[in-house]
């Protein structure tokens, strides 16, 4: 009768330890970066290696410690940033939109399995979910802040030139989860 708890509790701590690697892996895969008006960084290599190596829950979980550290303050964010002035920035929908790719991974798998197909098309379609929100959300932040800007130019400034390196951190995130899946209980 001990064992159960104890072997649950275990789990538990386990899965917690695991959430926390991870949200240090998007840390320092965040900083990372090469400034441009939403800058390129290994982010969203971090956010899909979590998600792929960990599964639905624990990935999402990650993620959300992630954004939290970076709320309370901790410069987890790219360029060392940090605080809600840069969730609510206008980069900050990218930021919430990892969130989103979480869920939306965890509900696709959950449905679907987590085969390596499954996985692949579900990263896949949480990059475009993340892109939508963060480019919505720079829409409504920019033209309030700077100045009119429209789709295109936001899509242009935002999305197009991470198109091919976001397919291929997820690429890398999907292979580097089946080498290491062994090794993640």
């Amino acid at each position: 009768m001990q064992v159960k708890p104890i072997r649950a509790a275990r789990m538990r701590t386990l899965d917690l330890a695991y959430a926390a690697l991870f949200a240090a892996l998007i840390a320092v895969c965040a900083w990372i970066s090469i400034p441009l008006t939403v800058p390129f960084t290994l982010q969203t290599f971090g956010v899909f290696a979590a998600l792929c190596t960990l599964g639905g829950r624990r990935g999402t979980c990650a993620v959300t410690v992630y954004i939290l550290l970076g709320l309370v303050g901790l410069p987890v964010f790219a360029g060392f940033d940090s605080g809600l002035g840069v969730l609510l920035g206008a980069t900050g929908g990218y930021i919430w939109g990892f969130l989103t790719a979480a869920l939306l991974y965890w509900l696709l798998t959950a449905l679907l399995g987590e085969t390596l197909w499954v996985k692949a098309a579900a990263c896949v379609l949480g990059m475009a979910a993340y892109d939508i929100l963060g480019t919505a959300w720079f829409l409504v932040v920019y033209n309030r802040t700077a100045g009119p800007i429209g789709l295109e130019g936001a899509l242009a400034f935002c999305v197009f030139p991470f198109l091919v390196p976001d397919l291929a951190k997820i690429g890398l995130a999907v292979l580097t989860a089946q080498r290491t899946a062994r090794f993640v209980k």
